[in-house]
């Protein structure tokens, strides 16, 4: 493995040449980790993710809101990003002891109602950084 290959979740190996966007936001997420450790709250780590986003020059909307419409009419209630990045990668702060498997039911519903084809899930809240790719 190269030092500029990460290894996700589900084994899979990529690196900057791949998605260069995902790796981009992946590797702000490990500075984050790295400089924070784990154990703290997730609004923390949204915070901090923001603030090493923005320093890396890569382009992030917090707390983004996603209307959902029936019949064209727009419904009252909406779903909200953590973060969208690039324009076109949902991006989830999670600091959870493990996973329980409504992180990538969550991030599909955002997909979804986005129509937007790639996602990050980010988790914070181990000793070690694990992220999960989504794409549609």
């Amino acid at each position: 493995m190269m030092d500029s290959d990460f290894v996700s979740e589900d084994g899979g190996r990529y690196g900057a040449e791949d998605d260069p966007e995902t790796y981009a936001v992946i590797g702000a997420a490990m500075e984050v980790h790295n400089h924070l450790g784990w154990g703290l709250s997730e609004p923390i780590y949204q915070e901090s993710l923001e603030i090493e986003c923005c320093a890396r020059g890569i382009p992030v909307g917090r707390e983004m809101p996603i209307p959902i419409f029936y019949k064209g009419q727009r419904l009252k209630k909406s779903y909200r990003l953590d973060f969208l990045a690039f324009g076109n990668l949902v991006v989830e702060a999670k600091a959870l002891s493990r996973w329980s498997g409504e992180e990538e039911s969550q991030v599909l519903s955002y997909l979804k109602a986005t129509r937007l084809k790639r996602a990050l899930i980010l988790n914070f809240g181990a000793p070690r950084l694990s992220v999960k790719r989504m794409m549609l």
